[in-house]
């Protein structure tokens, strides 16, 4: 099977199923919950709180277990369970600008000499990762509307995800690494600073989905001042983004800008009433980078 994943700062995505990047680790079987896994003598639960950022994923065995996961629901999505060995071909990506440090240690991290046995759900699974490539994220993204961009003199990509932005410039649909990078400007950035002002203005602890709730305009329940402020501060962060952009010579009004990942859909209001901004393509799919490295890698191999 060829099986794509986009390791998220806040969630994973593969083409058919998004979770959060958390995860519970118990030498017992936990009391409670469907979403068990079970590999070398521990048990694994999905937890709503994110591991802590990492700019290199490879350092522990998180992401691995939460691969695991995306592994055995893209399995079962596809209907090729089979109480058998399988073998896999693992896509993966990183930031454009930390592909070409990071790239041989993600493959290296991620494909493992031997079968792997696990369960998930109370179902055996022993896989086999016979390859893994990985990719330049958001560069991987655009495929998904390449011909879009195909014939445009150039077209900024800007993925705002959980800790960071991460953006690279196409010229013709080509990528030009030599403007790129990873700005510290991700949707967790708005949660801490929303959850610290309410707190201190109103005596008032949001957590993450409560945020989420007010910016996707589902506010029942919580204070109108509070909706304002949540409100304010979005259109805020979302203009000095822009403006670090604008810093580095990066005019949005210029060209097309194609918004990817989970911040933008969850931005999406603030992005297209920005003054700062002309020529918006908002990709809706959150899983389009994985859907991007399956693109990606079919037509690195048709050759």
């Amino acid at each position: 099977m060829l099986i794509s994943i986009d390791h998220g700062n806040k969630q994973i995505k593969t083409p058919n199923h998004t979770f959060t990047s958390g995860l519970y680790e118990s030498s017992n079987r936990p009391a409670i919950g469907d979403e068990i896994l079970y590999h070398k003598g521990k048990y694994y639960a999905l937890s709503e709180e994110r591991i802590p950022y990492m700019r290199d994923k490879t350092t522990t065995d998180q992401f691995f277990i939460l691969t695991l996961y995306g592994i055995a629901k893209e399995i079962n999505t596809s209907a090729k369970y089979e109480d058998d060995l399988i073998e896999v071909k693992l896509n993966v990506g990183l930031p454009p600008s930390h592909y070409s440090a990071l790239y041989e240690k993600y493959e290296s991290y991620f494909r493992k000499p031997d079968i792997i046995d696990f369960e998930y759900q109370n179902k055996p699974y022993s896989i086999y990762i016979s390859e893994v490539n990985a990719y330049p994220q958001a560069y991987a993204a655009a495929m998904t509307v390449f011909s879009l961009i195909r014939d445009q003199p150039k077209t900024l990509v800007l993925d705002i995800g959980g800790f960071t932005a991460d953006y690279l410039m196409l010229k013709h649909g080509q990528p030009d690494l030599s403007v790129c990078d990873s700005l510290e400007n991700g949707v967790i950035i708005l949660y801490n600073s929303i959850r610290s002002k309410v707190n201190a203005d109103f005596d008032i602890l949001l957590d993450e989905s409560d945020i989420d709730s007010i910016l996707r305009h589902e506010t029942h329940g919580f204070p109108s001042d509070i909706v304002a402020m949540v409100s304010r501060m979005a259109e805020t962060f979302v203009d000095q983004l822009f403006g670090r952009l604008r810093e580095r010579m990066i005019d949005l009004r210029v060209g097309k800008t194609i918004f990817i990942g989970g911040g933008s859909i969850l931005l999406r209001q603030y992005i297209e009433s920005s003054k700062k901004l002309a020529g918006a393509i908002i990709i809706e799919d959150i899983a389009a980078n994985a859907k991007g490295y399956d693109i990606l890698y079919r037509a690195s191999h048709r050759r």
